[in-house]
């Protein structure tokens, strides 16, 4: 501040003093010069007398500063973010719904999607009370204020960068509705409705909402580099470990091990995996928050991810099971799109690839052998895919992040760039999984978290909801 205060004085003295010296020069006797012409017989002669000398001291140029300029309204960049915002919430609704959905049972198929639903619900009216100032008010490091509580001071005509402010609450309200979502996967078939609400309402405001200010909103983890440029911690890790921690307080499903819960409809978790790769271009390019190359960039390199952990992770399956299956090549893109989604506006499309390839061996591995090791059951892989690949696209990012695409902003140390990146991984880890715990035992010691072995055993549709798919 002293530094600008001392830069504008400097500026003044010489706004000042070259207005002065102008005004000197402008009444200060000009030079001239008398030029007489003299013709002789077939000659000329230039004869120059001049009648002074004096030759006026310039005046010192003055110093222009621009004024800087007011944030304007983009209709491109605006009409690319309403886009994005319906592409996000459609992964959710009827994305997630679908692909987790045709994973369980058929008994428990309607409870299923009903979370991806009342996700939607429940995160939209908590994210406009109190979870959008929490985490993009101004605050402190660690929470945003109170400020925006209601998104009071939010008008029509305010902005957020190119768009206007509101917009950007929706588009970052359906990342929170995603988020608290892809938890569910983890609790499948036998937790309780009412307990998963009250989970949920309490998560997005106590867990979701302080990250998310740590990494976007002006926070401890932005301020110190890291790097994530549409949710690999925020979202990803966050939700993924949330939902390793669900499933180790509620327990394994009754029969596993002993009983079939193969997926009862393959066809749906498909679509509803299709649905999520055309969303993810909401969701990776949006989060350029504009129409611009940068936004292409994250699409390209989207693509290419999700294509190359798809073929890895076929490939490895196929050496190691001996078959290549449908669930493993959609499971395959998801990862991919999850190891991607921290670096998509950071990485070349060679650097795409790489993390690809990598992303879907490494999310093969943590939806086996890691799960086998972890004793968890994690009943749609929530933490195996989520988790695991949020944890690795942070990680790769630092390697991958390429002064091509970023120009300055590049890293200029990778050694330190993966510290932050490290950093901001164990951190949310920690953060997540500490609280989630914590809002779990609390709603157990209140109304109980788990249904009863005879719900469980009829199934969530009919016990839950007193519905059932013929």
């Amino acid at each position: 501040m002293k530094k600008m205060l001392l830069a504008f004085g400097m500026a003044g003295a010489l706004f000042g003093g070259s207005v002065a010296w102008a005004e000197e020069a402008a009444t200060a006797t000009i030079p001239t010069e008398e030029i007489v012409l003299v013709e002789e017989a077939g000659d000329t002669t230039l004869n120059t007398t001049e009648t002074t000398a004096v030759i006026a001291e310039a005046a010192p140029v003055e110093a222009v500063i621009p004024a800087e300029e007011e944030p304007t309204l983009d209709t491109g960049d605006t009409a690319w973010i309403l886009t994005s915002t319906a592409l996000v919430l459609l992964m959710t609704i009827p994305g997630l719904a679908l692909f987790y959905g045709g994973m369980v049972r058929k008994k428990n198929v309607l409870a299923t999607m009903a979370h991806s639903f009342v996700a939607a619900t429940v995160v939209s009216i908590a994210w406009v009370i109190i979870g959008y100032t929490l985490a993009f008010g101004e605050g402190n490091a660690f929470i945003g204020s109170l400020d925006k509580f209601m998104l009071a001071g939010i008008t029509t005509e305010a902005l957020s960068g190119t768009i206007p402010e509101i917009l950007f609450v929706i588009f970052q309200m359906t990342f929170a509705i995603i988020t608290v979502a892809i938890i569910s996967g983890s609790i499948a078939e036998r937790m309780k409705f009412g307990a998963f609400v009250a989970f949920i309402a309490l998560w997005v405001v106590i867990v979701y909402a302080p990250i998310t200010h740590w990494v976007w909103g002006g926070g401890w983890l932005g301020n110190d580099g890291a790097l994530d440029f549409a949710g690999g911690t925020v979202v990803h890790i966050n939700s993924g470990v949330a939902g390793l921690v669900a499933a180790y307080m509620l327990g394994k499903r009754m029969g596993l091990g002993r009983e079939s819960m193969a997926p009862h409809n393959l066809t749906l978790t498909v679509i509803g995996a299709s649905l999520l790769w055309v969303g993810w271009f909401g969701f990776n390019g949006g989060s350029a928050l504009g129409a611009n190359g940068s936004a292409g960039y994250a699409l390209i390199v989207t693509q290419v991810a999700a294509a190359a952990a798809a073929i890895s992770w076929l490939i490895t399956e196929k050496l190691v099971r001996g078959k290549a299956s449908v669930l493993g090549g959609v499971s395959g893109a998801v990862a991919g799109l999850v190891v991607i989604t921290p670096a998509a506006g950071f990485v070349t499309v060679g650097g795409a690839l790489a993390m690809g390839l990598i992303g879907g061996v490494v999310c093969f591995w943590g939806i086996t052998a890691l799960k086998r090791a972890l004793k968890a059951d994690d009943s749609l892989d929530a933490f195996g895919l989520h988790g695991v690949g949020g944890i690795v696209g942070a990680i790769l990012t630092a390697f991958f992040a390429s002064e091509f695409i970023m120009g300055d902003n590049a890293p200029a140390n990778v050694m330190h760039q993966l510290w932050v990146q490290v950093e901001g991984v164990l951190a949310t880890i920690a953060y997540s999984a500490i609280m989630t715990f914590i809002i779990l035992k609390v709603i157990d010691l209140i109304i109980g978290i788990r249904v009863t072995s005879d719900d469980e055993r009829m199934g969530l549709d009919l016990s839950q909801h007193g519905e059932r798919v013929e």
